[in-house]
C-alpha cells in the first residue's frame, strides 16, 4: 500500500474523516490509475471531482478541438483555448488544481487500435463518450480484459448511470443491443445536467475503487431533471449477449476475475 504525504494527509483530510472511508480508502486512491473518455462536459468534470478526491493517475482520452458551443459545461476550459485541443487544456487544468495526480493526454478518439492499451493500463474505465462506436470499443476491451467501467450518458434533461464489473452484472451491450442513433450536436444540454451526472459518475468510480459504499452494481440510475425524478430500475445480465454471454468469445465468470474486480463486486 502506498504511503500518504503529509501534504496529502491534510489536502485529503475531510474525506479520511468520514465514517469507513480512512487512511486505507485514501491510499486506494491514490494506488489507482482511472481512464476517462470524453473529456467533454460529462468526463471533463467526473475527470476534476476524481483529480481533487486524489486518484493517482488519471488518463484522458479524447479527440477534436474545443469549440465556442462547448463553454457552457466544460468547466476544465477557457476561452482563450476555443480551437485548440481540449485534452490539453484539461490536463493542464487538473495538475493546476492538484499537482500530486499524474495525467496523461491522449489527442485521441478511442479506437480499435488503442482501446486494448488504454483498458490494460487501467484499474477503472469511465465512459463519457459521445457515440455509442467508442463506447461500444470500451464495454467490449472492458470485458475482454475483466475491468470495471462506469457508464453515464445524458440527453437534453435526462441521463443515466450504471456500473460494469465483467461477469457479475450486465454489459453495456445486455443493456442496448441496439444502438441509437446519435449525433452529439443533434440535442441540447445545460452544463448543470452533465456537471450534475458528472458528480455521480466520479462517485461511483470512487466507490469501486476504495470500497466505501456500495455502486451501482446491476442496477441503473435514472434520472429526469425536469422533473427532478430519479429511479433505479434492475438491469440483467443477458447470457446470449455477444460480448459477454456465455457463448461469447469473452466470457468468464466471476471466479475469473481479476482482484480488483472481484472485491468491486463484492463491496
Amino acid at each position: 500500500m502506498v504511503n500518504l504525504s503529509p501534504n496529502e494527509l491534510e489536502r485529503y483530510r475531510r474525506q479520511i474523516m468520514l465514517p469507513g472511508f480512512g487512511k486505507k480508502a485514501q491510499q486506494r486512491l491514490k494506488s489507482a490509475t482511472v481512464v476517462v473518455t470524453g473529456v467533454g462536459g460529462l468526463g471533463g468534470t467526473a475527470a476534476l471531482y476524481l483529480a481533487v478526491a486524489g486518484v493517482g493517475r488519471l488518463i484522458l482520452v479524447r479527440g477534436g478541438e474545443l469549440r465556442l458551443d462547448d463553454m457552457n459545461r466544460q468547466i476544465l476550459m477557457s476561452d482563450d483555448w476555443v480551437g485548440k485541443p481540449r485534452v490539453f487544456k484539461a490536463k493542464e487544468r487538473l495538475e493546476d488544481i492538484n499537482p500530486d495526480v499524474e495525467v496523461e493526454a491522449i489527442f485521441d478518439y478511442v479506437t480499435p487500435d488503442n482501446v486494448d492499451s488504454l483498458v490494460q493500463s487501467a484499474d477503472v474505465a469511465l465512459d463519457c463518450a459521445h457515440n455509442f462506436v467508442e463506447r461500444d470499443l470500451l464495454n467490449a476491451a472492458c470485458v475482454r480484459w475483466r475491468k470495471p467501467m462506469v457508464e453515464a450518458a445524458m440527453d437534453g434533461m435526462e441521463a443515466y448511470l450504471t456500473t460494469i464489473v465483467p461477469g457479475v452484472t450486465p454489459c453495456l451491450s445486455c443493456l442496448f443491443p441496439e444502438k441509437p442513433e446519435w449525433d452529439r450536436r443533434s440535442f441540447g444540454v445545460l452544463g448543470a445536467v452533465s456537471g450534475t451526472l458528472a458528480c455521480l459518475t466520479a462517485l461511483e468510480a470512487i466507490k469501486l475503487i476504495t470500497g466505501f459504499n456500495q455502486p451501482l452494481l446491476s442496477q441503473l440510475l435514472t434520472m429526469d431533471l425536469h422533473q427532478m425524478a430519479f429511479a433505479k430500475r434492475r438491469s440483467y445480465r443477458d447470457r446470449n449477449c455477444p460480448v459477454c454471454g456465455t457463448h461469447s468469445p469473452h466470457y468468464h465468470n466471476p471466479l475469473q476475475l481479476s482482484n480488483f474486480a472481484l472485491a468491486s463486486a463484492e463491496c
